[in-house]
C-alpha cells in the first residue's frame, strides 16, 4: 500500500511544524527582481588594475625558457608575475583538512601538466593592455607526450602526470592507491548465478557554466589587511587557500562574499582569490581578476569524467545475488576534491540494494585534462547514473519490469548494508510504487503489496527476508534467523547467497530449441539431454503483460549461460563490445 512514511522520521517530526504546501518569501527576490542584490563584481575602486594570463598551449609540457621583459616594457602595465613570485606555489585544497598532498602551483614554472595551465601573469590599467603585453611574452616549450584517458594513464609505462603521484592514482593515508569494499563473496555468487550481465558506462566532464564567471576583486585597506570581494560558493576555505599559497597569517585577509551568480560546485576551490591578492601586493593598487567566458569553458574546473564497469550475479527469480564495481574518476592533472569524491561513491555503493555478495574498487586517476573539482552532487550522481543504468539493462535482459525489478531487490527497514550498517528509514518501494502510478506503468499486486518497514509487506516477508544473509562480518548465516512471516504466509525454505530459490514449476512440454540465421540451436538455449525440454533461464516472477521488452539479436551479443568457473585472476571488467542501448552505456555482454 503506498501511503507517507510517518515513521521516517518518528524522533524528529513535529506536526505542528510542517510548512509544506505554505507560502514563503525568499530573502534575497526583491534584491534579485530590482537589480540590487550586490556581486562582487559591483564593487569599485580607483585605480583599479586588471589580471589576466598567459596559458600553455599544450596538455604536457616543460618550459625551457619564458622571457618577459618585452612585456614588462608593454604601455600600461604594471607588473608580470611568473612562478618565483608566489611564496608558497604549492596547494590542494583538501591538505587544509589534513588529507592529501601539496600537488598543484598557482603559476607553473617547469613544467604544465593540462592545457590551459597558468604560466605567466600580467597586471595592467586596462584587460587590453594586459592581453597586448601577453602576446609580447616569450615562452620555449620542451612538449611532452600526455595521457587524457584514465585506463591508459594505468598501464604500465604510462606517462607521469603528476609528479606528487608517480603511479597517476591518489595515494589514500600514504599507503592505498584506491578506494575498495568488500562484503561476502563474489566470486560464488558468479558461479552459482543463473545469469551474470555486465555494462560499461561512461560519464562526460561537465562544465558548471555559471552566468557569473569566476572572479575577485582584491584590494588593501588602511590597516595594511588585504580585503577580497569574491563570487566563491566557500568563503573560509578559499581564505585557507589564500593565506597557504601567499605565507600570510589568515587575520591579515579579510574575504567578503556576496551574490553569487551561478556555481554549482564549480566555486569552491578557487583560485582567483589569491591571484587577485598577489597582484594587490605586488603592485600596491586594487587588482581584479575574473575570467572571461572561454577561459570558464577551457581552466574553470569541471566535474570529473567517471567510467564504470558493473557485472551483477542474477538468481532465476531476480534476485541480484552478487555485484562487481570498478569505478575512475577523471582528477584532471591535479587533485582538486576528485579524491573526495571518491570516499563519497565507495560509500553509495552498491545502490539502494540488498546485495549479499559485493566487491568494488575506485580509482582516481591523474590526467593531462583540466583539474575537476565538485558540481551537484559529484561522486554520487555518475555511479547513480551507472547502477542505475545497469539495473534497466539487467531488467531488459532477464525479461522483467524495471520498476518490480528494483522492488524486489530494494532495501527494506533491518536489512544489513555492504557497508555492514543496518538500513533504516527506508522508503525505496513506496517511491517505485508512486512512480509506477505517476508514469502509468502498471506493476502487479504482489508488488504494489510490498513495503519498505519490518515484515517486507502481506505475503513478501516470507520470501524475501528482510535482512542480508550475511551478518555483521560478512559471514553466511546459516541458522536462517530473521525471516519474518506474517499468518498465512506459506513456509519457504531460505536459500543462502548465491543459490536458486526452490521453486515448483509446471511440468512443461518438450519445446524444440529455436534456431537462428547461423543454423543449429540458439547459444544458450540448446535442449536439456534426455527431455527434449530447453534448459531457458527465467526468473520465477514473468514479465507484465503491460512490459514488452524489444526482442535480442542472436549475434554475438548472446553466449553460454552456464556460470563460469572460478578463476584465481582478478576479475576483468569487459571493455569491448557492441552498443546497444544508448551513447552513453557500451561493452554490454552476457554469460
Amino acid at each position: 500500500m503506498i501511503e507517507f512514511r510517518k515513521d521516517l522520521f518518528r524522533d524528529e517530526r513535529d506536526d505542528n511544524l510542517n510548512e509544506i504546501g505554505k507560502p514563503t518569501q525568499r530573502q534575497d527576490m526583491v534584491g534579485h527582481v530590482t537589480g540590487r542584490s550586490p556581486f562582487y563584481d559591483d564593487h569599485a575602486f580607483e585605480g583599479l588594475l586588471h589580471l589576466r594570463c598567459l596559458r600553455s598551449p599544450h596538455h604536457h609540457a616543460r618550459l625551457r625558457s619564458i622571457e618577459v621583459r618585452d612585456a614588462e616594457r608593454s604601455p600600461g602595465v604594471h607588473r608580470v608575475i611568473l612562478a618565483k613570485d608566489v611564496p608558497h606555489n604549492l596547494n590542494t585544497l583538501l591538505s587544509l583538512m589534513g588529507f592529501g598532498l601539496d600537488d598543484e602551483p598557482l603559476i607553473s614554472g617547469g613544467k604544465v601538466s593540462y592545457k590551459g595551465e597558468p604560466v605567466a601573469a600580467v597586471v595592467a590599467e586596462s584587460e587590453r593592455a594586459a592581453y597586448d603585453a601577453i602576446a609580447k611574452i616569450r615562452v620555449s616549450w620542451e612538449v611532452l607526450p600526455h595521457v587524457l584517458d584514465v585506463e591508459d594513464a594505468l598501464k604500465p609505462g604510462a606517462v607521469t602526470v603528476n609528479d606528487t603521484y608517480p603511479g597517476n592514482t591518489f595515494t589514500y593515508h600514504d599507503k592505498y592507491d584506491h578506494q575498495k569494499l568488500r562484503f561476502g563473496d563474489v566470486e560464488a555468487a558468479f558461479r552459482q548465478a543463473d545469469r551474470v550481465i555486465e555494462g560499461r558506462y561512461q560519464m562526460s566532464p561537465i562544465e558548471q557554466a555559471p552566468t557569473e564567471t569566476c572572479g575577485a576583486i582584491a584590494a588593501q585597506e588602511n590597516n595594511g589587511r588585504f580585503v577580497c570581494y569574491t563570487s566563491t560558493q566557500a568563503l573560509f576555505f578559499s581564505l585557507g587557500t589564500a593565506a597557504k599559497l601567499l605565507n600570510v597569517p589568515s587575520n591579515r585577509l579579510h574575504f567578503i562574499g556576496g551574490t553569487v551568480g551561478g556555481g554549482f560546485g564549480g566555486k569552491v576551490d578557487s583560485l582567483h582569490e589569491p591571484m587577485a591578492i598577489l597582484g594587490c601586493m605586488l603592485t600596491g593598487r586594487p587588482v581584479k581578476y575574473m575570467f572571461d567566458r572561454a577561459e570558464e569553458m577551457q581552466v574553470g574546473a569541471p566535474r570529473g569524467a567517471e567510467r564504470w564497469y558493473l557485472k551483477d550475479a542474477v538468481g532465476r527469480d531476480g534476485r541480484i545475488l552478487g555485484r562487481q564495481l570498478t569505478g575512475y574518476f577523471d582528477a584532471g592533472a591535479y587533485t582538486r576534491l576528485s579524491s573526495y569524491a571518491i570516499h563519497k561513491s565507495t560509500g553509495h555503493l552498491p545502490g539502494p540494494y540488498t546485495i549479499p555478495n559485493v566487491k568494488s574498487d575506485v580509482y582516481c586517476v591523474f590526467t593531462n585534462r583540466t583539474p575537476s573539482t565538485a558540481m551537484r552532487g559529484f561522486g554520487i550522481t555518475g555511479v547513480d547514473f551507472a547502477i542505475e543504468s545497469h539495473m534497466d539493462v539487467v531488467a531488459h535482459e532477464i525479461g522483467m519490469n524495471p520498476i518490480e525489478f528494483r522492488i524486489l531487490n530494494a532495501y527494506r527497514d533491518g536489512d544489513m548494508k555492504a557497508h555492514r550498517r543496518v538500513a533504516k528509514n527506508t522508503a525505496l518501494i513506496e517511491c517505485c510504487q508512486v512512480v509506477s502510478e505517476k508514469a502509468n506503468w502498471p506493476i502487479r499486486d504482489d508488488f504494489r503489496r510490498m513495503a519498505s518497514s519490518e515484515g517486507g509487506g502481506v505475503g513478501e516477508a516470507g520470501r524475501v527476508p528482510n535482512y542480508t544473509a550475511t551478518d555483521q562480518n560478512g559471514l553466511v548465516d546459516t541458522r536462517n534467523r530473521g525471516i519474518k512471516r506474517r499468518p498465512g504466509d506459506p513456509e519457504r525454505p531460505f536459500s543462502m547467497p548465491g543459490t536458486i530459490p526452490p521453486r515448483a514449476e509446471p511440468a512443461r512440454q518438450p519445446t524444440p530449441a529455436p534456431t537462428y540465421a547461423g543454423g543449429g540451436p540458439l547459444p544458450g538455449f540448446a535442449p536439456t539431454p534426455g527431455t527434449g525440454v530447453r534448459s531457458e533461464p527465467r526468473p520465477s516472477y514473468a514479465p507484465s503483460t503491460t512490459y514488452s521488452p524489444q526482442p535480442v539479436a542472436p549475434a554475438a551479443s548472446v553466449a553460454s549461460t552456464q556460470p563460469t568457473p572460478a578463476s584465481s585472476a582478478p576479475p576483468t571488467p569487459n571493455r569491448t563490445g557492441p552498443n546497444r542501448f544508448s551513447s552513453s552505456v557500451s561493452g554490454l555482454r552476457r554469460r
